[in-house]
């Protein structure tokens, strides 16, 4: 699939929404742009394993307590026994998206043009099969990671990322720090952004943490047709971070994104129009630092989101092995 057309070209399109992929990978399309990670693809990642190291990249179901979005809720876990030799759990208020997790594509409509892949709003619901996230963990995502470690390039530069201030990384940013690593994405790679804004928020004191809440104000992707094109013209399979939204929050006050109900925010832009599988809130500090230890920026990348019918997103149940 790398004859598919530039951002630019799907701006002018007149058969489907202007900046939509929408027909691209199929009129009845269910997962977006994990179509490019396909059987070739997850077999090339093998040839990323060298050291045999593992890395878990999903924080624990409870590490956002309080939860960073006031509409989702901290799983309570509990145990029952029907016998003294018997242990079962339940797991009570768990809501998929607050911790590590990915964003299936029934997250967000586009608020003209609908869910992705013009599906109507009546098949986007409990009992239904549309944009369901059981299509993403009925194929698997297995392909090659990339990480693109925007906290130790800005480190090294002696500019370290200002996570108070919630900088905004423009597609420029993204270039450079790729130039730098000196890695060239394939079609199909799943970018790993990193940071460090999970782990610099969780190092925060109770009081410091909740003033990052109240205020809402995060690092992430700049709300931009740049950066829109910077990450389609690469073939992504997936972006992720380990930033709350991976856009950065508030939006850019002059966002040509989302006014109506997002706030600037380009999640209906990404998801709703270009069928991106996203990421946020991943775990993703120790292997970045193993990929500066010996200047490697890939992986083999494993992600098995739950097998729910209907669901909207799930936790990632991600691993990277090198």
């Amino acid at each position: 699939m790398t004859d598919l057309p530039a951002y630019a070209e799907l701006l002018s399109r007149t058969d489907a929404p202007p900046g939509s992929s929408w027909g691209l990978f199929g009129a009845g399309d269910q997962v977006g742009t994990l179509n490019l990670a396909g059987p070739e693809e997850t077999r090339a990642s093998a040839a990323c394993v060298r050291t045999g190291e593992v890395f878990t990249l999903d924080y624990p179901l409870n590490a956002f307590d309080p939860p960073l979005s006031p509409t989702r809720s901290v799983p309570k876990h509990r145990m029952f026994s029907r016998h003294p030799d018997h242990r079962d759990d339940v797991i009570d208020g768990l809501c998929p998206q607050a911790a590590t997790h990915l964003d299936g594509l029934r997250h967000r409509r586009h608020h003209v043009h609908g869910f992705y892949n013009a599906t109507p709003d009546a098949e986007v619901a409990v009992d239904s099969d549309s944009l369901g996230i059981q299509h993403w963990a009925e194929r698997g995502i297995v392909t090659r990671g990339l990480v693109l470690d925007v906290a130790a390039s800005r480190n090294a530069d002696g500019h370290p990322i200002d996570h108070a201030r919630g900088e905004h990384l423009r597609a420029a940013d993204l270039q450079s720090v790729l130039d730098h690593q000196g890695e060239q994405p394939r079609p199909g790679d799943v970018l790993l952004l990193h940071t460090g804004w999970a782990s610099w928020y969780l190092g925060a004191c109770p009081a410091d943490r909740q003033h990052i809440r109240a205020e809402r104000r995060f690092t992430g992707l700049d709300q931009s047709h740049e950066v829109l094109a910077w990450l389609w013209d690469h073939r992504f399979a997936a972006v992720v971070s380990d930033t709350y939204a991976l856009e950065a929050l508030p939006a850019r006050p002059d966002s040509p994104f989302g006014r109506e109900t997002d706030h600037g925010m380009m999640h209906q832009q990404l998801i709703a129009l270009l069928g991106f599988a996203l990421g946020e809130l991943w775990r993703l500090r120790s292997l970045a630092a193993a990929c500066t230890r010996d200047r490697r920026w890939t992986c083999m990348l494993t992600v098995k989101p739950l097998n729910l019918h209907g669901g909207v997103g799930s936790p990632a149940n991600a691993i990277a092995i090198r």
